[in-house]
């Protein structure tokens, strides 16, 4: 049998009837709160912070919400809030509350709702109308029509008609309507009455959470969304529910229909892919996951997931993973993983992971580990780890690793590191920092601000050497060559070194140095490997000038015979007096000395 209901419209258009609802309703305790503060020539946003310090709650808005330039002269004792906001923006501004948030929206239109036909049955209600401009009177298109505790919503068409059935008992069903530019609107249809329709400031009575439209700018939304559910959620931007499961083809064919990006779900099953508000326990896909908001728990794809929000626990996806917000737990991704905020987890990349906020934690990467800002924790790549500010912990790479202010940890490559200061251990062929008080190992040592010094030295068996030293006190390498100008007795030499400078004062200090050269003899057939280790006194007479020399033990290896040195080239390099180890091993006391200049 079908009950006849009726309707009585019931609208709250005047400031003074807004804020008289406001102020009976507990929902809107921030909205009615009064504030007292005075404001000369200052900033909209000035003013808006003036009021939430006064009043301990926040404000959510786009910034092009209003001139920033605006200037403001206000003297206000015992004022409600909304009184306030209503003075502020002169009514061109929605207010709805999320726990301690006021979100400001521009709607600088009305709306309500026309019935045309309401009909009930046993288990159904049907219910459809028009959502007409109240100023204009004119048929708004592409308005969402939704009930938001059954989840159940629809567009208006280009006549401004909507559509809506719903089944099983219910003891009311609330419509409500939104439109972007435009203040909600509501309709209450009890069993007997339907009453209400108001501007509709109120947060929607559930808990509630801020989300924007991030998924639906990336290049990956505006593909796989539709266009429907892209204007729904400009409608309706921060209206959420939540319930214990849905399932879904596509985006665009779910179990919540286009309600789907609305609501977060306890479990949420994707044959190809799903859009949700969120995942608070379990989601799988086939393909893809695309969250409006927070994931928790966790979360597996086939190709990729992306989450406007954070994600709190296990992310997996075949290739990509995307989280506008932070990151805490676990990532895993065939090829990437991307994450906007900060991250304390334990990140898994085939190919990169790429991090805007801070990064605490574990990396590993097949190409690439990049963080824009601090790291702290332990990272691993087949080709570079990139840090764009401080590192502390360890970083290993293949090839290199790139840290553009502190590295306080470990840095090893299997090329180069860099860091602009170094205050910890760097191991590779190539180190380069600006300053450095910590320690680099490798054939080349770079400090901006440390060692460059050339050192001219003699010893007991080469006349001349030349040698390049670079790095700093803590350790220094050596490139040098030397050569034993004569007729009968020549000696080539080159090789590397390292060295560590004691320093007891200004003027004094004491270098142990271990080096490894090549004698060429007149020929390349034969290895002369000369091992030596000298410890240096070091005088510096004025900076710039040092004069150095002490003792040195040398280590000499050579498979060639006797006498195979070409003609002109000194035969006897081991002198009379030496020590012989095992094989052509043979060792013994001599000297250095010379100048370092720099």
């Amino acid at each position: 049998m079908k009950i006849k209901l009726t309707v009585i419209f019931l609208f709250f258009f005047s400031i003074a009837e807004a804020q008289l609802s406001s102020a009976t309703s507990n929902t809107h305790r921030n909205l009615s709160r009064r504030l007292t503060f005075t404001a000369k020539q200052e900033t909209v946003s000035q003013v808006l912070d003036k009021m939430s310090k006064a009043g301990d709650f926040y404000f959510a808005y786009n910034g092009a919400l209003f001139n920033q330039d605006s200037l403001v002269n206000m003297n206000l004792k015992n004022v409600p809030v909304r009184t306030i906001l209503d003075q502020l923006f002169q009514g061109k501004v929605d207010y709805k509350e999320r726990e301690n948030y006021i979100i400001l929206r521009y709607a600088v239109n009305h709306l309500t709702i026309e019935p045309e036909n309401i009909t009930t049955a046993d288990n159904l209600y049907l219910i459809s109308g028009y959502v007409i401009d109240t100023e204009t009177g004119r048929k708004v298109k592409q308005a969402s029509v939704y009930e938001k505790r059954l989840l159940q919503s629809t567009l208006t068409d280009d006549n401004g008609y909507f559509r809506l059935r719903f089944k099983g008992e219910h003891k009311e069903v609330i419509l409500t309507a939104s439109k972007e530019t435009y203040r909600d609107t509501a309709l209450v249809f009890l069993a007997d009455i339907t009453i209400q329709p108001e501007s509709y400031d109120d947060p929607d009575k559930e808990n509630g959470a801020i989300f924007s439209n991030t998924i639906e700018e990336l290049g990956i939304g505006r593909f796989f969304i539709s266009s429907a559910q892209r204007i729904q959620n400009l409608n309706i931007p921060a209206f959420f529910a939540n319930t214990p499961f849905q399932a879904s083809l596509t985006p665009g064919l779910s179990s919540h229909g286009m309600m789907s990006s609305s609501v977060v779900n306890k479990v949420s099953l994707n044959i190809f892919g799903g859009y949700t508000a969120g995942v608070d326990g379990f989601e799988m896909a086939g393909l893809f996951n695309l969250n409006k908001g927070d994931v928790k728990a966790l979360q597996v794809a086939g190709l990729f997931n992306v989450a406007g929000g954070s994600v709190t626990g296990f992310q997996i996806a075949g290739l990509h993973n995307d989280v506008r917000g932070n990151l805490t737990g676990f990532q895993a991704a065939g090829a990437l993983n991307v994450v906007k905020g900060k991250v304390e987890a334990f990140q898994m990349a085939g190919i990169a992971n790429l991090t805007k906020g801070d990064m605490k934690g574990f990396q590993a990467a097949g190409a690439l580990n990049v963080n824009s800002r601090e790291k702290n924790g332990f990272q691993i790549a087949g080709l570079g780890n990139i840090n764009s500010r401080n590192s502390r912990g360890v970083e290993i790479a293949g090839v290199g690793n790139i840290t553009s202010r502190t590295a306080s940890g470990l840095q090893i490559a299997g090329l180069f590191n860099y860091a602009k200061k170094n205050t910890g251990f760097q191991l590779a062929l190539l180190n380069f920092s600006d300053s450095s008080t910590g320690t680099s190992l490798g054939l080349i040592n770079l400090v901006k601000d440390g060692y460059h010094k050339i050192s001219i030295s003699t010893n007991e068996l080469v006349q001349t050497n030349v040698a390049l030293k670079t790095g700093n006190a803590n350790l220094y390498n050596i490139l040098f060559a030397g050569k034993t100008y004569s007729d009968t007795a020549k000696i080539a030499t080159f090789g590397l070194g390292f060295g560590h400078d004691v320093i007891f004062s200004k003027h004094l200090s004491l270098a142990p140095e271990l080096s490894v050269q090549y004698l060429y003899l007149g020929n390349w057939k034969y290895s002369n490997i000369l091992t030596k280790f000298q410890l240096n006194l070091q005088i510096q007479l004025f900076k710039g000038f040092t004069l150095f020399g002490g003792p040195a033990y040398s280590y000499y290896n050579s498979d060639a015979p006797a006498a195979a040195s070409a003609k002109n080239y000194k035969q006897d390099i081991v002198p009379a007096k030496h020590h012989s180890f095992s094989g052509n091993n043979k060792g013994w006391y001599g000297w250095n000395a010379g100048i370092t200049l720099f």
